[in-house]
Formats: C-alpha cells, structure tokens, sequence
C-alpha cells in the first residue's frame, strides 16, 4: 500500500498496526532490493519534473 502511493500513517491505520512498524517493513524491504542499474554513459536526459514545474508555473501565470 505503502508503495502505491499511501503514507505511512495511512497504511498502518488500514493494516491496524503502527506507523512505525509500516516504517520498519519498508526498510526492511529497501534492503532486500538489488542495486539499481546505473548506465555506463548517458546519452539523454528527461527532465522531466522540471517540465512540469515550469509548465505549471507558467500556465498558473498566465
């Protein structure tokens, strides 16, 4: 739950558990996960969250 988008908070209270022990789970779950592939040379890149921002600031603007 936690990973599709709900907090902690959210999570435990649906589990009936504590935040903390959802917090715990998922670090222990981060530890388990190999490590992520990185390029040995980049030939693009997206920015694609700055986009956004931009986007979104000029069409609040306008």
């Amino acid at each position: 739950m936690y990973m599709d988008g709900g907090n902690f908070r959210r999570t435990a209270r649906h589990l009936g558990v504590h935040h903390q022990s959802v917090i715990n789970w998922v670090n222990e779950h981060v530890e388990d996960l190999p490590e992520a592939p990185v390029p040995e040379e980049v030939e693009v890149i997206e920015m694609d969250e700055l986009y956004t921002f931009i986007t979104e600031k000029t069409e609040s603007t306008s």
